[in-house]
């Protein structure tokens, strides 16, 4: 289980720094790990001052609440 969970956070760091080169302007290579549930806040002032990109889920909750 240990080693699926390792593979699982390597892949999503990697899918972040691919995000960050896509997308910039939103930290997303910095807004990666166990504890990046919420955003890092160089993430949270990307969204403030570009919006959201087609990488965000819209359903994600702490979203929605940002943009209202």
């Amino acid at each position: 289980m240990a080693a699926a969970s390792l593979l699982a956070k390597t892949h999503r760091d990697a899918l972040m720094i691919e995000l960050d080169a896509q997308y910039p302007g939103y930290g997303f290579a910095q807004n990666k790990g166990y504890a990046a549930t919420t955003g890092s806040d160089a993430h949270r002032a990307g969204l403030d001052r570009l919006g959201p990109c087609p990488a965000h889920r819209m359903s994600f909750k702490p979203l929605q609440r940002r943009l209202l």
